[in-house]
């Protein structure tokens, strides 16, 4: 199957939205909030980033980057990332992940904070530090992806993001 990664364009957020929530829907981790993030980032203008997926004229998948802070040290948060159950499995977010680290790295940013399975993002990068605290809620799935020497102190996630 052909796809195309482009940034997000006026008139995809509804199908952003959509994306979001049938990925989610059923899972253990699904938030009734998830599918409109996206849209109150880019409300607030809070979006640093948000590319999808595409195929066929039909949006199939996306992620987004908004800022963050470990300690002192500017971060960006990734998430969501999320693809179509039926396009799943096939390298998609793989891809959008790729892509959204490239533009993270270019940023000027100290590195990429996200909160997920240790297991799934640790093939990207993405690992536990000790060092960082957090006080709300998912504090056992925070992982980083630092551009330098690993981060310390408290992490500050955008309000709309935290639980």
């Amino acid at each position: 199957m052909k796809y195309k990664i482009r940034q997000e364009k006026e008139g995809d957020a509804a199908a952003i939205r959509d994306v979001v929530a049938q990925a989610f829907k059923g899972k253990s981790f699904e938030d009734p909030d998830d599918p409109v993030i996206v849209e109150r980032l880019r409300d607030d203008g809070s979006l640093v980033l948000s590319l999808v997926a595409e195929a066929g004229g039909e949006v199939i998948g996306q992620v987004a980057l908004s800022p963050a802070k470990i300690g002192d040290s500017p971060y960006l948060c990734l998430g969501p990332i999320a693809v179509l159950p039926g396009h799943q499995g096939k390298g998609i977010g793989s891809d959008l992940m790729g892509h959204a680290l490239g533009v993270a790295r270019v940023y000027g940013r100290d590195g990429v904070v996200l909160m997920g399975d240790p297991k799934y993002y640790s093939r990207f990068g993405f690992k536990r530090v000790a060092a960082i605290t957090y006080e709300g809620e998912g504090a056992d799935y925070i992982q980083v992806l630092p551009f330098g020497a690993d981060p310390s102190g408290p992490l500050s996630l955008h309000p709309l993001l935290t639980p």
